[in-house]
């Protein structure tokens, strides 16, 4: 029996960050995040120094920054952007 699929939500700032992007880069964003729904923790994946709970996944020159909810199976996208911008928007 497969494990159950978590839900990727972006929050309303992650989803406009995502829309001003090109539409290649998100695409590939848009893969990447939909593959944490079956792996919330794939290999790769690093923690945050000083921000607990919240995770990195590394897009090319992307970053896609979320936490995972195990007891709810969601996946909240809380920020998502170029690595030279996203790490100061926290």
């Amino acid at each position: 029996m497969p494990a159950q699929a978590y839900e990727v939500r972006l929050r309303p700032a992650a989803r406009r960050q995502l829309e001003r992007l090109e539409r290649a880069v998100q695409l590939r964003l848009i893969g990447a995040m939909a593959g944490l729904a079956e792996e919330p923790r794939p290999a790769g994946v690093k923690a945050l120094q000083g921000l607990p709970g919240l995770l990195r996944l590394r897009v090319g020159s992307y970053r896609v920054l979320y936490q995972v909810h195990d007891d709810r199976l969601l996946v909240l996208v809380l920020t998502l952007g170029h690595r030279r911008d996203v790490y100061r928007q926290r």
